[in-house]
Order: structure tokens, then sequence, then C-alpha cells
């Protein structure tokens, strides 16, 4: 679980907030996405929710942030250190190059599991099985530097796996994505998050998002607009689109088709739901 209290941040140096009075709890096993315009404190946030803040970015920390693991002792994120924070939560950054510290792919999922005392032979089977699970195997062998920015950042989100955090946190993971790429790992993150993996997720395809994450939370200007079921929180098409939302085209037409008098339950999330409703409109 993932408590948050009135929680506002200012980096060091900066004029003003980057966010400002956050009030949120996420729960075991929650599939959440966070959306909101460019500055609007989501990756902030996310920095926030897996203890970077306030130990690698300094500033001006107010309220608290706690996580809480399966074992149910709440870790305080001020006072502890981030080393024992990410054997819970695993955290994949907008920025996959800074997150890389080694040259080859298999080394750099090896690196976070040599620490933890596992044995040879378990390093390696996680290894297999998270290059795996992300359909990078053939990558295993590969100097990091050769690969795509998209590939890249399919061996950050391996290299997380790896390590079987309860919390799952990531920024933007299908920035350098095709579309088809982008939908297998939303399909994997389903997965895991059916297994019981507790999943956040920052993204700017609001479509795909919503086809997957189960809540909402609208960040603008540091602050929650708002925090709901995602196609309850998607009928306030308006507010989005007025704080620099883009709202999917399918819940564009939802809109128009409700201003019409059509009733039309709440938004699609898919195209199938779509044309569900456009059938149903029209009849």
């Amino acid at each position: 679980m993932i408590a948050v209290k009135s929680f506002s941040f200012r980096y060091a140096g900066g004029s003003r907030a980057a966010l400002d009075g956050i009030d949120f709890t996420i729960n075991d096993g929650e599939f959440v996405g966070i959306i909101g315009r460019s500055g609007s404190g989501k990756t902030t946030l996310t920095h926030a929710m897996s203890g970077m803040i306030p130990h690698y970015f300094r500033g001006d920390f107010y309220g608290s942030v706690e996580i809480t693991p399966k074992n149910g002792v709440a870790l305080d994120t001020v006072e502890t250190l981030p080393d024992t924070i990410s054997q819970f939560v695993g955290s994949v950054l907008q920025d996959t190059d800074a997150q890389m510290v080694t040259s080859m792919v298999w080394d750099e999922l090896r690196y976070g599991l040599e620490g933890v005392g596992l044995s040879e032979d378990e390093i390696n089977s996680r290894v297999t099985e998270a290059l795996e699970d992300v359909g990078i195997s053939e990558l295993a062998d590969r100097e990091i530097s050769s690969l795509s920015g998209g590939q890249r950042q399919k061996v950050a989100i391996a290299a997380i796996l790896a390590l079987r955090p309860q919390i799952l946190i990531l920024d933007e993971p299908t920035g350098e994505l095709d579309p088809k790429s982008s939908r297998k790992v939303f399909e994997l993150l389903r997965r895991l998050n059916e297994q019981g993996i507790t999943v956040i997720v920052v993204e700017q395809k609001i479509m795909q998002l919503c086809e997957f994450c189960k809540r909402l939370i609208v960040l603008n200007e540091g602050r929650i607009l708002l925090d709901g079921e995602t196609k309850e929180t998607l009928t306030h098409g308006d507010v989005l689109e007025r704080v620099g939302v883009h709202v999917p085209r399918i819940v564009s037409l939802y809109n128009r088709l409700t201003e019409q008098g059509a009733k039309c339950g709440l938004p699609p999330c898919t195209l199938d739901e779509a044309e569900k409703m456009v059938r149903e409109a029209l009849s």
C-alpha cells in the first residue's frame, strides 16, 4: 500500500511547488493510471512514491509518503533509505538511459539481483524469465549502447521485473515503443497485476492506458484534479480538455452523443465498446 498524506514538494531552487497538498491511498493489487499535461507533477509524484524524493532530489518536503509492504510494516520514505524501499518498489524511469548501470543486457538484469543473496541458479532463472516476459530474449548478449530507444526501454522494464517487486511504478514506459509493442507491455502489466502486483503507470497514451487501468488520477498544476474509477473519471471530459488533457476520440464521441440526448452509460475504453455504444445509440 502507498499512502500519500498532505504531501507537498518544491525542488531546491524552484520558484513554486511541483506538488501541493497531495492526498491519496493506493491499495495492494490496484492498477492505477496517472495522467496530466506536461509539468503537472506526474514524474515528481513517481519519484516521491519510489523514495527518490527526498534522497536523490532535494527540496522542501511537507507531509508524508508511506510504503507498506505485504509484511505490514510501514516505511516512511524520509526515514527509509532507497535501498530498502527498492526491495518492495520497482521503478522504471522516463529516462531509461539514466537507469542503466552496466554495458550488457544480461549483466544489467543480473546487477540488481547480485546483492540480495540469491543463488547463481536463481539469478540466472530470474533473468531468463524476465527477458522472456518482456519478449527480448534475443537481446540477452547485446551491448546496451547498440539498442534502440524502445529496446532499452524494454531492458529497463525487464531489469525491474527480475527483482519481483510488490509495487511497480512506471513513468511513460511505452514512450519509445510502437503501438504493437506498447500493447504487449500493457498486456504484461495486466498479467502482473492479476498476479497481485500493484501497478502504477504514468502515460501519455491515454486510450491504451484507460483500457487496462482501473483507476485514474489526474494531476493539474501540482494538485489532484480528479481521482476515481477510470470510466467515471472519463465522464468529466470537458474538465480534462480544459486543463490540456486530450481524451481519446472514442470518449469525445461519447460526449457528443450524450450531449445530444443519447443514453450511453459510462464512456467506452476500447474500440469494441465504442462500436457497441454507437450501435445502441443508432438503434
